[in-house]
C-alpha cells in the first residue's frame, strides 16, 4: 500500500514556522512528507531538513517522494530524542521545529498494523515495528484495574471499567488477536443506546495505541527539549488531535514561556522567573470549513506555535 497523508494545516504550518531559506529545519514527524516537501521548496541550497520518524515505512516513503532534494538527512528515531539526535548530527541549534502528532492514514489504514477498529487485523497498534510491545501484549497482560485505567485516561471512555472486565472475561477462554475480537467485546460492553456517538471501539482504540507507543508520558519533556533545540528567534510548531496531546503541549509552552510570581508592588523581581520565548498564539490555530470537508482529520487538529528567546526578567 502506498504511504498517503494529507497533510493537515499545512499552510499555517509553514507561515508558523517563518521559514530561513538557509536555515536547519526538524520535520520529527516525517510520515508521508506532506509539511517536509513545503518545507524544502520554501529551502534554498544552503538550507537543511532533518526527517526524524520512528516508522520505518514511513521514512522508506518519504524518502522516495523528496528524491529530488539533497538537502534531507533522514533519521529513524523518535522525536522524544530530538536533543541527542541532534548532538549525533553536531547540529547545536536549529531554526525550526515541526511536530504533527497524528496517526497518518497509511498507518490507520494498512490492515497488518491493527490501528483501525474496521475490519480485521492482528493485534499491534505499533508505529516503531521494532518495538516488542504490541497492542495483542496490552489486552492479554494487564489487569483489569490497569486496563481500566488506560482506557479512562486515555480514551475517557465512560465504560472503561466495563471493558476492562469482559475483556479478561474474554481472555479466560481465549486469547484475543485480532481488532475485530477486541472490538466485539468493546461492543458488548457499552449500552446499545450509548452507542450512537461515532464507533463505539473509538475511544478504546485511542487508548490502548496510546499505551503501545508511549505518546503521552514524554510529551511534555519533549516539547521542552525542542524548544531548547532552537535557535534565537527559532520556532517550533506542534499539531494536536486530541484533548491529553493539547494539555501537555500548552503546559509545556506555558512554562517555557514562564511568568513573574512577585507582587506588582516590588519595583523588580525576586522570584527568579526566566523565559525562553513566547507564545505566538494565544488560541490553536484550527482547520477552516474547507479543510475540514476535504480531509475529515483536521476536524480535531489544533496548532500551536512558540518562539524562542532568552530573556532574564529584570
Amino acid at each position: 500500500m502506498e504511504f498517503k497523508h494529507e497533510p493537515v494545516l499545512l499552510k499555517e504550518c509553514i507561515q508558523a514556522l517563518n521559514i530561513n531559506p538557509n536555515g536547519i529545519y526538524v520535520d520529527g514527524t516525517l510520515g508521508g512528507a506532506g509539511h517536509s516537501l513545503e518545507i524544502l521548496k520554501s529551502l534554498s541550497e544552503n538550507g537543511k531538513l532533518i526527517g526524524i520518524d520512528k516508522d520505518e515505512e514511513a521514512l522508506k516513503a518519504a524518502s522516495e517522494r523528496l528524491k529530488s532534494y539533497k538537502n534531507v538527512i533522514y533519521i529513524h528515531g523518535n522525536h522524544d530524542n530530538i536533543q541527542n539526535i541532534l548532538q549525533e548530527l553536531s547540529i547545536q541549534e536549529v531554526d525550526g521545529i515541526l511536530l504533527d502528532l497524528g496517526v497518518s492514514s497509511y498507518q490507520l489504514d494498512e490492515r497488518a498494523r491493527g490501528f483501525s477498529y474496521m475490519g480485521d487485523s492482528p493485534l499491534d497498534m505499533r508505529m516503531d515495528l521494532s518495538s516488542s510491545v504490541t497492542a495483542k501484549n496490552i489486552v492479554n497482560t494487564y489487569t483489569e484495574e490497569k486496563l481500566a485505567n488506560i482506557i479512562w485516561k486515555y480514551g475517557e471512555e465512560k465504560f472503561s471499567k466495563q471493558i476492562a472486565k469482559n475483556i479478561c472475561k474474554y481472555r479466560e477462554n481465549k486469547e484475543i488477536e485480532t481488532t475485530k475480537q477486541l472490538v466485539e467485546i468493546i461492543e458488548n460492553s457499552i449500552p446499545k443506546s450509548k452507542q450512537k456517538e461515532g464507533h463505539p471501539a473509538k475511544r478504546t482504540f485511542q487508548a490502548i495505541r496510546i499505551e503501545v507507543n508511549n505518546e503521552i508520558k514524554p510529551l511534555y519533556q519533549t516539547i521542552v527539549n525542542s524548544i531548547n533545540c532552537l535557535k534565537q528567534n527559532g520556532r517550533l510548531a506542534v499539531i494536536t488531535f486530541h484533548s491529553l496531546e493539547d494539555r501537555a503541549v500548552k503546559n509545556a509552552m506555558l512554562d517555557m514561556q514562564g511568568k513573574c510570581t512577585c507582587p506588582s508592588d516590588l519595583p523588580y523581581c525576586v522570584c527568579g522567573a526566566k523565559s525562553f520565548g513566547r507564545i505566538v498564539n494565544k488560541k490553536p490555530i484550527t482547520a477552516n470549513e474547507e479543510e475540514i470537508i476535504r480531509n475529515a482529520r483536521s476536524k480535531s487538529a489544533k496548532l500551536r506555535i512558540f518562539e524562542k528567546y532568552v530573556k532574564e526578567k529584570k
